[in-house]
């Protein structure tokens, strides 16, 4: 019997993410002798649910009960991590209840854990909302991760890991010689495991920096609340000061103290779109004993006061913008070094 795969979907969901699962299962499907995947779009908000791109996908009703061969992918994305809709929640229980299995894709994590599907278990989302998402869910172990395995509730970071996902699946499901040649068909030669890192720092691989500045920069990101001092991180590194100072600028582009309020301002950016802290407890998780100085830098680095960007994409614009690449910042640093 053909595996169901169904697909929940939120207003504003992410089309890239749903292309990147759907179309491996297609070309599986067209590659075997009769089909072993079916599939349905399924949602709680209409028959034509809107993608962030503007496209539209037709959705029936959610079936009454599932069954234990049934897999519901949960594709959210701007927007999800405000979602309330209570008949969503008790469907995904009870169905959960019958053995049902779910995978958070995107923000779609969101609702996993306000229904209660992933507490004591290790879940991802996108890494620009995992600081949020762990904030609100601190009975979540949250992993920056390309996806999860942990049956029968798994979670994907969206985009491309929804390929190294559903390739995995179908090995587990399948064999490797279909996940392979499906693999062919789309050209993607290399699938990445579970574990692998979400991300690339600032366009670059952190293992393409030297091993005391990808170090100094995880050091960093671990101490946002209660920032270390250069002199503090050095001698965790065992460099002098003035050599890590030195490496750091010339591999990275600014000084560790310019990155370091770099990152935890993006952090509080992360926190005020995606939680319903006050800014002055956001201001507090960033490292900043004074509320005018969070201010003062976070409108510097954003062009906007932090109180008017609690909202990643507000109901009244018809695109979300996100305030900047961090390459650009980059950039901006070293011009202001290089004139100051």
């Amino acid at each position: 019997m053909a595996e169901h795969i169904f697909y929940l979907l939120i207003p504003r969901f992410n089309m890239f993410a749903l292309s990147n699962i759907m179309e491996p299962v297609r070309i599986a499907n067209y590659l075997s002798q009769e089909d072993i995947y079916k599939h349905s779009f399924i949602s709680f908000d209409g028959g034509e649910i809107t993608a962030s791109n503007g496209l539209s996908v037709h959705c029936e009703n959610a079936p009454e009960k599932l069954s234990r061969t049934d897999l519901v992918f949960v594709l959210g994305s701007w927007g999800a991590e405000h979602y309330i809709n209570k008949s969503v929640f008790s469907w995904m229980r009870l169905q959960a209840r019958n053995g049902a299995r779910f995978c958070a894709v995107e923000m779609g994590a969101y609702l996993l854990a306000r229904a209660g599907l992933l507490a004591n278990r290790e879940a991802t989302t996108h890494w620009s909302y995992l600081a949020g998402f762990q904030e609100q869910f601190p009975e979540v172990h949250v992993r920056e991760q390309l996806f999860t395995t942990q049956e029968p509730i798994l979670s994907c970071s969206g985009a491309t890991a929804g390929i190294d996902l559903i390739l995995h699946l179908m090995t587990q499901d399948h064999g490797e010689p279909l996940a392979s040649e499906v693999s062919d068909q789309i050209l993607r030669h290399t699938t990445r495991g579970a574990k692998e890192p979400q991300r690339y720092s600032h366009g670059r691989s952190l293992d393409s920096l030297p091993r005391e500045v990808q170090k100094t920069i995880e050091i960093m990101e671990e101490n946002m609340s209660e920032p270390l001092s250069v002199p503090e991180i050095s001698q965790d590194i065992g460099r002098s000061q003035r050599q890590l100072e030195r490496q750091f600028k010339k591999t990275v582009g600014c000084s560790i103290v310019q990155f370091y309020l770099l990152l935890r301002l993006q952090h509080a950016r992360v926190l005020l779109i995606s939680t319903d802290l006050a800014v002055r407890e956001i201001a507090t998780a960033a490292g900043f004993n004074s509320l005018s100085h969070f201010a003062y830098a976070f409108k510097k680095c954003f062009e906007r006061r932090p109180s008017e960007y609690r909202q990643a994409w507000p109901e009244q614009e018809t695109a979300p913008h996100w305030p900047g690449t961090l390459s650009r910042f980059l950039e901006s640093l070293k011009v202001e070094n290089k004139t100051s």
